[in-house]
């Protein structure tokens, strides 16, 4: 089930091997220059994790081993240049849709340039919806069931800001009043990711100050945003007794919106008139494989009457966003991202909905050129 193995065939390239060669370097027994190719290449999907009959947990090696390896790395002056531009816009949503406006000028010009800066180019959407701003309390429709806070996130809020708007309205519908902490910011997934875990535990302290501790829940609607916070104990790990705690306090109280509304309870829209409609469902990575959730999104979808559920091939194999991934191996990437959107067209659907806005937008870039593009939307 491992992406890059599937893709590239060879044992270093496979979680187990990656394993292997994190502990020969921690060791000393390697270099880890000799290695980094190798866990670069791992998306951080954790299909491995989900499928290993051991119950390993590489997601608890991986991203600490990205993190010690920056430290001793060279980096070229095109990969620092890179990295600093998805660490300085990115988790940003005013610099974000700001980069992308400039990123479509140039559009002509990305097959020219270096691969990782014209894949960043490539991706960027040629039009981005209208701002979006939100109210710091949205109170609940009739009796109140539960109080919970929204992470709104940072591409998110530039890409699809509907997203939020329709996950408040859903909520409230069923009894929940939702908060929007107003000096929340970015979940420091991105940081993460690439082993920036300086950036990762400032975004990741934000965020300790910003969301209440009086809620039932923090709602994430990004499976890789859900991901990363419920990282946090990891993240700071061997850090002051205190900030580790409230960590591990804050990562307890992240849930998805799906998880969330399944155990309290969600009731369908009524409308006996309602059209068929058949959607596939795409199961993000960091919602299946990390989060382990899902059956809840799928009961949710069923219940909406006229929803016909349709489970495309190879569920498990990553769609090739990953984060950063796509820019940073954009060939790898765009491999998966056509293989799946071929196994989510062979359902013959009439719209694909996912979990996170990362699968989202690759879902939707490599449906492009299909002979008849289906509306990628969120659960």
């Amino acid at each position: 089930t491992c992406p890059t193995y599937s893709t590239m065939g060879d044992e270093m390239n496979s979680p187990r091997g990656r394993i292997l060669l994190m502990k020969e370097t921690l060791e000393g027994k390697m270099n880890p220059s000799e290695i980094d190719p190798f866990v670069d290449n791992c998306l951080g999907c954790l299909a491995c994790v989900t499928s290993c009959p051991s119950g390993v947990e590489y997601g608890e090696l991986i991203s600490p081993y990205r993190s010690w390896s920056e430290k001793q790395r060279d980096r070229g002056i095109l990969e620092r240049l890179q990295r600093f531009a998805l660490l300085k816009t990115i988790p940003y949503p005013n610099r974000f849709r700001v980069a992308s406006k400039l990123a479509s000028a140039f559009k002509p010009v990305a097959p020219y340039l270096p691969k990782s800066f014209g894949a960043m180019i490539e991706l960027a959407p040629s039009q981005l919806p209208e701002k979006q701003s939100y109210d710091q309390l949205y109170p609940a429709k009739g009796s109140r069931r539960g109080r919970v806070a929204l992470l709104i996130g940072c591409a998110q809020q530039a890409l699809a800001p509907k997203i939020n708007q329709a996950a408040i309205n859903v909520l409230a519908r069923n009894g929940i009043e939702v908060l929007v902490p107003k000096s929340q910011g970015c979940c420091g997934s991105l940081a993460m990711h690439i082993g920036a875990s300086k950036e990762a535990q400032a975004a990741a302290k934000k965020n300790f100050e910003a969301f209440p501790n009086d809620v039932d829940a923090i709602i994430s609607t990004a499976a890789g945003c859900g991901s990363g916070m419920k990282e946090y104990g990891t993240l700071f790990a061997g850090a002051d007794q205190e900030i580790a705690d409230q960590a591990k306090a804050f990562s307890a109280k992240v849930q998805d919106i799906c998880t969330y509304l399944n155990k309290v309870g969600c009731t369908p829209p009524e409308d006996s008139e309602a059209p068929s409609i058949k959607v596939a469902y795409q199961d993000a990575c960091h919602l299946a494989h990390a989060q382990k959730v899902r059956s809840a999104p799928r009961k949710l979808l069923q219940a909406v009457p006229g929803i016909e559920l349709l489970e495309p091939a190879e569920w498990e194999i990553c769609c090739g966003s990953a984060g950063s991934y796509n820019i940073e191996h954009p060939d790898t990437a765009k491999e998966l991202g056509q293989r799946k959107v071929k196994n989510l067209m062979a359902t013959n659907p009439d719209v694909i909905a996912t979990g996170n806005i990362g699968c989202l937008n690759q879902i939707e870039f490599h449906s492009q050129n299909t002979e008849k593009p289906v509306p990628v939307v969120h659960t």
